[in-house]
């Protein structure tokens, strides 16, 4: 691959990355202060995108960026005091089940309301177009221009002189920066406030927290509706950066928790980590144009079309590329159960 391919699909994974840190933070935070599997946690995240949706078509996107998550927050919020609470001192298994059954539930209500096509849930006119362009020249190496770069850029009048454009959209970049933030904003909250403190001593000490005068339960449900408002606002941009329907809950959901196990349960910056980790895996695997039997053999392992299969050789890394977020999560749980960062095992 040439410089510009490379250094395009190493952004394209962060900001891939990224996206699925926003998703499996709420996930992360629910689980490391409740104990909490939410197996609903990808359908609040298609709920933001709804919403987003719905809002944005009457206020423009930036309302429906700010109501969105506020309103998916609610939603998680009420699921938990009215439903979730009163299964949690049943055990872990009825708790995977009402969260299971609010999946199926918030599906149907979905595509009761909306329909089973994709919505047209694009970005608004300021993160349409390219963030930046990169210039790949024969001669001078790489370079960057912001926004669309000239045509004359792109074309070079000396036949010895190469020039490639490859462009980065702003909705990508937009999309780093909303995950960067949050990772920032969330780690401050929990380790730098008086909230984040009463937060985790709630998990650890319930007791000791009600008789200093805090309502443990309302902070259950508060962390909750926090994490569900983070799979809102995750779901705002994925879905206006990607597609908005009733299968993208469905699209991530399992991937979700592939980011969670191999982070470490419970670990909010193994979570981070992981993300980037199957972001990157993801994206250079279709970007890499080589069959099986080609990385086996760059591997250093002398193999055969007959010796692993026919026709498993002619699989190609981007065609292979849906599993191996699965494969890592298999090699995670038999080398490391705990993650990468975690500290409860697997």
């Amino acid at each position: 691959m040439d410089a510009s391919t490379v250094a395009i699909s190493l952004l394209n994974g962060v900001s891939y990355g990224l996206l699925l840190f926003m998703l499996s933070s709420g996930l992360t935070l629910i689980f490391s202060m409740m104990g909490v599997l939410n197996f609903a946690h990808a359908s609040f995240y298609m709920l933001g995108a709804y919403l987003g949706y719905a809002v944005a078509r009457h206020t423009g996107f930036w309302w429906g960026l700010l109501a969105a998550p506020l309103l998916v927050g609610a939603v998680g919020a009420g699921f938990e005091k009215f439903c979730l609470r009163k299964v949690h001192k049943f055990g872990h298994v009825p708790e995977l089940l009402v969260t299971f059954g609010l999946s199926y539930v918030m599906l149907e209500a979905v595509q009761l309301v909306w329909g089973r096509g994709a919505m047209d849930f694009g970005p608004p006119p300021a993160l349409q177009g390219p963030l930046f362009t990169l210039i790949d020249s024969s001669r001078d190496g790489l370079g960057v221009v912001a926004g669309l770069a000239a045509p004359a850029f792109c074309k070079s009048a000396v036949a010895e002189i190469t020039l490639r454009c490859t462009q980065f959209p702003a909705m990508r970049g937009f999309m780093m920066a909303v995950a960067l933030l949050m990772l920032v904003s969330v780690w401050l909250l929990l380790t730098r406030t008086r909230i984040g403190l009463v937060i985790q001593a709630a998990l650890t000490h319930p007791d000791a927290v009600e008789s200093l005068g805090h309502n443990v339960p309302r902070v259950f449900m508060l962390v909750f509706g926090g994490g569900a408002a983070l799979a809102g606002l995750a779901g705002v941009i994925g879905g206006s950066a990607f597609v908005t329907e009733p299968g993208m809950a469905a699209a991530v959901g399992s991937i979700i928790f592939v980011v969670v196990v191999v982070g470490g349960l419970g670990s909010l910056a193994g979570a981070f980590l992981a993300s980037l980790l199957i972001g990157v895996l993801q994206t250079f695997a279709v970007a890499i144009d080589a069959s099986l039997l080609n990385a086996f053999q760059a591997l250093g392992l002398t193999l055969t079309p007959q010796s692993i299969g026919y026709p498993l050789w002619k699989v190609t890394l981007s065609e292979a590329t849906p599993i191996l977020p699965y494969l890592l999560q298999v090699l995670m749980l038999v080398l490391r159960p705990k993650g990468l960062l975690g500290t409860r095992e697997g």
